[in-house]
C-alpha cells in the first residue's frame, strides 16, 4: 500500500462552529465527534479517505501562534472541483476572499477562518 496523508488535527476556538462553516463551504460531513484529551472536544469532519479533526479546548487555544512560527500550521489546501461555487459558498459565510492565482497546477483562492487557519482552495478544472 501506498502512503497517503488520513487527517490533520487542527486546535480552532469552537470545534462545532467550525465544523458548520467548513461542511457548507464544502460539503463535507461528520464522521464523528466525541471527548477528547483534556477536557476537550472533537469533530472529524471531512469524506470517506480523508478529514479534518476540529479540537477544542479553552485552556489550550494560543492566540499569540501564527502560520509564520516554525511547527506550526502555514495553511490547509483542499481541492474543488468547482471554484467560483465554492467561493460564493465562501462568501456567503462571511469570509473574505484573497490572493486569488492563475498558475500551474490549476486556480485558486485563499480565506483565513477565525482561529488564523488560512485555507487555499484550488481546483484543477
Amino acid at each position: 500500500m501506498q502512503s497517503k496523508l488520513e487527517h490533520i488535527n487542527v486546535t480552532v476556538r469552537d470545534s462545532d462552529a467550525t465544523a458548520s462553516i467548513l461542511s457548507h463551504i464544502f460539503d463535507w460531513k461528520i464522521r464523528w465527534t466525541g471527548a477528547a484529551k483534556d477536557n476537550g472536544r472533537t469533530i472529524h469532519l471531512g469524506g470517506e479517505d480523508t478529514y479534518l479533526a476540529l479540537y477544542s479546548h479553552g485552556d489550550k487555544h494560543l492566540a499569540d501562534t501564527s502560520h509564520k512560527t516554525i511547527t506550526h500550521l502555514n495553511h490547509i489546501g483542499i481541492l474543488v472541483d468547482d471554484l467560483d461555487k465554492t467561493e460564493q459558498k465562501t462568501k456567503e459565510r462571511g469570509f473574505v476572499t484573497y490572493n486569488h492565482g492563475d498558475y500551474e497546477p490549476g486556480k485558486r483562492f485563499y480565506f483565513d477562518l477565525e482561529e488564523g487557519i488560512e485555507i487555499e482552495v484550488i481546483s484543477y478544472q
